[in-house]
């Protein structure tokens, strides 16, 4: 287990390659690994899983102008699926992980919690102040070629996940 940030703690996967601070990028690509950043559910995590991924993705090789908007998209992403899973279920989830898995093509990020409820992307409502993380979640992903999905955990929780494409190297 390594220390990032001096905050969230990255878990290399199990059963996959974890990658490290000396693997090198995939030439023209970031260098491929999972990670898990587990956190207390409390408001302070959504600052600390932020920057701890961040710092992965850097260290993965996302740098420079051609990640700047994928690495942008996915801490947004990021932000609000771990201030929602604070926000409406910490009281079941005293645990939230946020999960980042780096391939060639795609770059998926989720954060798991120990509630049941699967929510739903509201539509736009001016007279609200709030409750449009998720459709903001949704439309990013779905600017940026993504997709995104919730699904059931085997221990009765959720997963909120939004995979999206790796931009292409210029001139291919």
């Amino acid at each position: 287990m390594e220390q990032i940030s001096g905050a969230a703690k990255a878990e290399p996967r199990r059963g996959r390659r974890g990658g490290g601070p000396g693997d090198a990028a995939a030439p023209g690509g970031p260098a491929e690994g999972a990670w898990r950043f587990p956190v207390p559910a409390t408001e302070a995590s959504v600052p600390l899983t932020r920057h701890a991924v961040r710092d992965r993705l850097l260290e993965q090789g996302m740098t420079g102008e051609r990640f700047q908007e994928l690495v942008d998209d996915l801490l947004l992403i990021v932000s609000e699926l771990v201030s929602n899973a604070v926000t409406h279920a910490a009281e079941l989830s005293p645990q939230v992980v946020t999960e980042l898995s780096v391939g060639r093509s795609w770059v998926r990020v989720s954060v798991e919690d120990g509630d049941p409820y699967r929510p739903k992307a509201l539509e736009n409502d001016t007279g609200s102040t709030g409750g449009r993380g998720l459709l903001l979640v949704k439309s990013v992903t779905l600017q940026a070629g993504g997709v995104c999905d919730v699904e059931r955990t085997g221990e009765g929780g959720k997963v909120i996940w939004a995979s999206l494409p790796v931009p292409p190297e210029p001139g291919r």
